[in-house]
């Protein structure tokens, strides 16, 4: 045996996907797939379990005694960089959380904003964030009422950190939950898929393409009241953040307990986020959106849907992209573009971090 055999040979196995005992928080646990919903649950939802927040929405509905529902939600910021094309944290943060009442049918009536700044932030980047975050509330348009700052010591954080709380008033006689989906719901997307998600990474990694990808950072106010007020009532709204539209449809599909199929063909991606997604090797199912929406409507009402959110800026390729074909063991399937069929799950792991 010569001396290089009869060294012993390292077998330790390595894998990229997380360890699953959750003993410390990973980045991963951020990222929007099965690991961040699992220490929601566990850490989080059984602990303050209640009616408003067993609803698994994108914000809790609040009854007041003269029957006018309120919507209530809140919600964090961390992207990095500051500013990336189409968009900065500031605009982020406030239409993130309109966005987050629209998906609840409310028109925002009021924000909150609080920041945690590092030590030796630039002062005119807060200030280039502040205006930000003004335009983009006078678009919807919501005021931004009450707020906070803090300060950490240098190192402590990363330039600065936006917290967002926003109520709205819940549209009458509109009732959006996950739990109103039925067998037959026809699945709409208000959108191309993926450009939030590509900006933000490019940016932060200095790449070029041919074309400059934008973030489609955007309220979402218009168009979810545009279906309304045209008659259509949709029975579910999510935005497509984190974990993209796969994570939208599979945490819909679990908490409806239904089978869902889409048609990969019908799901719109620009050529720049595709040519993207090839090279880098992502999926763009899974890439976040800041200004795109899937809707469940009832089948005799999603050409009017689609014809209405086609008339609104932002949502010129709204298409209908699946059904819901039944209820039992909760399940997404995709129609591929070949012929075959795939099933969409959410993320072990972490696909693109820090995108919101």
């Amino acid at each position: 045996m010569s001396e290089s055999s009869s060294r012993p040979v390292d077998l330790t196995l390595s894998c990229p996907a997380p360890l699953q005992d959750d003993a410390r928080v990973l980045l991963a646990h951020g990222g929007g797939g099965r690991l961040m919903h699992r220490l929601i649950e566990r850490c989080f939802a059984q602990t303050f379990r209640n009616p408003a927040l067993d609803l698994r929405h994108d914000g809790a509905f609040l009854p007041l005694p003269s029957g006018t529902r309120l919507a209530f939600t809140t919600d964090s910021y961390v992207v990095r960089p500051l500013f990336f094309p189409g968009g900065d944290i500031g605009s982020l943060a406030v239409n993130g959380t309109v966005n987050d009442l629209a998906m609840c049918a409310a028109r925002p009536l009021a924000l909150s904003a609080g920041f945690i700044l590092e030590e030796g932030f630039a002062t005119h980047d807060l200030r280039r964030i502040t205006a930000s975050m003004q335009s983009a509330a006078a678009a919807v348009p919501v005021p931004i009422v009450t707020g906070d700052t803090k300060v950490v010591e240098r190192g402590k954080g990363d330039g600065v950190f936006i917290n967002t709380a926003g109520v709205g008033i819940v549209a009458e006689g509109v009732d959006v939950a996950p739990t109103q989906v039925r067998a037959g719901d026809a699945i709409l997307v208000s959108g191309d898929i993926g450009r939030h998600g590509v900006a933000v990474l490019a940016a932060r990694e200095g790449l070029a393409f041919a074309t400059t990808v934008e973030s489609d950072c955007a309220p979402l106010v218009a168009p979810v009241f545009a279906l309304i007020e045209a008659g259509v009532s949709p029975s579910c709204l999510r935005d497509l953040t984190r974990g993209g539209l796969a994570s939208a449809l599979v945490e819909i599909a679990e908490s409806a307990r239904v089978a869902i199929e889409i048609d990969e063909a019908a799901v719109a991606v620009t050529e720049a986020v595709a040519a993207a997604c090839e090279i880098l090797g992502f999926d763009p199912f899974y890439l976040a959106n800041e200004g795109c929406f899937v809707a469940f409507v009832r089948p005799e009402l999603a050409a009017r849907a689609i014809e209405r959110l086609r008339e609104m800026d932002g949502c010129r390729q709204a298409s209908l992209i699946g059904h819901v074909r039944e209820t039992g063991p909760a399940a997404v399937t995709v129609r591929t573009r070949y012929g075959g069929r795939r099933v969409l799950d959410m993320l072990s792991g972490e696909q693109l971090p820090r995108i919101c």
